[in-house]
C-alpha cells in the first residue's frame, strides 16, 4: 500500500508540472511582443566620404642592405643598433692580414713579370742587331741566305716573346689591382647617410661571400619619412588614385590619427587564398619619430567626399519589415542598379520608398529621390538591449 500510494504522489507531481508548464506556453504565446517592431532614423544633410579599409606594414622609404664582398673574421664593429651613420663612414673591418698578404704576392708577382718582359724587350733589341749585321755581310756576299732568313726569323721569334711577356705582365698588373680591391673591401663603408636599423653579425664571426654578400647592416635613409605597404583587394582597386587622402591608426597610438597620401599603385597582382590584391605603396610622415619600422597600420583610403549631401545610417538602406515572403519577393524584383528602399512611418504601417543611392560611408548612405528631404523619419532594425530579447513571463528553464 505504501508504494502505491509513493506512485500516486509522483503522478500527481508530474500532472501537476505539465499543466503549469503548458499554461505558462499559452499565456506566453498570446502576451503581445513589448519589443517594437521597428526604429527611427533620420535623413540628415551633411558631408559624406566613401572608404577604403586595409592593413599594411610601415617601412622606411629607402632601406640598404650593407654586405661584404669578400669572405673573412669580423675584426671590429663601429656601429650598432640605432647608430647614425653618415656616407663613407666606416661601421665595420673585417680581419685583414690573409689579404694584405695575398697583395704582396700579387706585388711580387708583378715584379716578376715586369722583369720578364724587360729581359723579352732587350731579347728583341738584339735579335735586330743580329738581323742587321746578317744583312750587311749578305751584301758582301759573306754569308748564306738561309742565314739570313735564320736571323729574321730569330728577331721575329723575340718579338711575339716580347708580346706575350707583356701581356703576362698586364695580367699580373691585373692581378695585383684584384688583391688590392679585396684588401679594401675589409674595409665596410656606410653607403647613404641614416640610421642602422639592424646588425646581423658580432665581432669573432666568419662571413662567407662565396655565394652571395651576406648581409651585416641594414640602414634606413630617413625615418622622418616613411611608406605603407598595403594589399588592396581587386573589387575596390579600381577606385584607388594617387595622391588620395589616407588615415591610419597603429596599435601603439590608438588615439591618434596619422595621415598620407597614396604614392603608388603596383601593377603585379599577389594571390592570397584566391582572391586577386595589388600592393599600394602610401607616403606618410614622422616628424615626431613615433612611427616605427614593422608597425602594422589600419589604412582608411578616402576615395570619394561629397559635401551637403542628404543622407541616412546603412541600417536604414538593409532594414526589411515583416511582411509576407511573396510581397517582399515582388518588391525586390523592382530593385534598379544604385536603388534601394528606405521605409517611411504612417498610421497604416509602414510604406517603402524607392531611392537613388550614391556613395556608401562607413556608417551613412547618401540617397536622393522624390520625397526626400531633410529631416524625414526613416525606419531602421530595433535597438535591443545587448541583442537579446527579454522574457516576459515565468522562469526560464535552460
Amino acid at each position: 500500500m505504501l508504494k502505491i500510494r509513493r506512485v500516486y504522489v509522483v503522478v500527481i507531481l508530474c500532472v501537476t508540472v505539465v499543466v503549469i508548464g503548458g499554461t505558462w506556453l499559452v499565456l506566453d504565446q498570446q502576451q503581445p511582443d513589448s519589443q517594437p517592431a521597428y526604429s527611427l532614423g533620420q535623413v540628415k544633410r551633411g558631408d559624406l566620404a566613401s572608404s577604403v579599409s586595409a592593413t599594411g606594414t610601415l617601412n622606411p622609404v629607402i632601406t640598404v642592405q650593407v654586405g661584404s664582398q669578400v669572405s673573412g673574421t669580423i675584426q671590429i664593429l663601429l656601429a650598432d643598433f640605432n647608430t647614425r651613420v653618415k656616407k663613407g663612414d666606416l661601421i665595420a673591418q673585417i680581419e685583414p692580414s690573409l689579404f694584405k698578404a695575398k697583395l704582396a704576392e700579387a706585388q711580387a708577382n708583378l715584379q716578376s713579370a715586369l722583369a720578364t718582359r724587360d729581359k723579352a724587350k732587350v731579347g728583341v733589341l738584339d735579335a735586330q742587331r743580329q738581323l742587321k749585321r746578317v744583312q750587311g755581310l749578305q751584301k758582301q756576299n759573306l754569308v748564306s741566305e738561309s742565314d739570313v732568313d735564320a736571323a729574321r726569323f730569330a728577331y721575329e721569334v723575340a718579338v711575339v716573346e716580347h708580346k706575350v711577356k707583356i701581356a703576362e705582365a698586364a695580367q699580373a698588373k691585373a692581378a695585383r689591382d684584384r688583391e688590392k680591391l679585396n684588401l679594401d673591401y675589409t674595409s665596410i663603408f656606410a653607403p647613404i647617410d641614416g640610421v642602422v636599423i639592424s646588425r646581423d653579425v658580432d665581432v669573432g664571426q666568419t662571413v662567407a661571400a662565396s655565394l652571395q654578400a651576406p648581409t651585416l647592416f641594414t640602414i634606413a635613409q630617413n625615418l622622418t619619412k616613411m611608406q605603407i605597404e598595403t594589399d588592396v583587394d581587386e573589387a575596390f582597386i579600381g577606385s584607388i588614385r594617387e595622391q588620395q587622402t589616407v588615415e591610419f591608426t597603429v596599435f601603439a597610438y590608438q588615439n591618434r590619427t596619422f595621415k598620407g597620401n597614396v604614392a603608388q599603385v603596383r601593377l603585379n597582382p599577389k594571390v592570397e587564398a584566391g582572391v586577386v590584391k595589388y600592393n599600394c605603396i602610401i607616403y606618410v610622415g614622422n616628424n615626431d619619430g613615433a612611427l616605427k619600422p614593422g608597425m602594422t597600420a589600419t589604412v582608411t583610403i578616402e576615395v570619394e567626399r561629397r559635401e551637403n549631401v542628404l543622407k541616412v545610417p546603412n541600417a536604414a538602406l538593409r532594414f526589411v519589415p515583416d511582411w509576407p515572403p511573396q510581397q517582399l519577393k515582388t518588391l525586390r524584383s523592382k530593385i534598379k542598379p544604385n536603388t534601394g528602399f528606405v521605409w517611411l512611418p504612417s498610421e497604416t504601417g509602414l510604406k517603402p520608398l524607392e531611392v537613388m543611392v550614391g556613395i556608401v560611408g562607413e556608417k551613412e548612405s547618401e540617397i536622393s529621390g522624390e520625397g526626400i528631404n531633410e529631416g524625414l523619419q526613416v525606419a531602421m532594425p530595433p535597438k535591443s538591449e545587448n541583442g537579446k530579447r527579454k522574457r516576459r513571463f515565468g522562469l526560464s528553464l535552460f
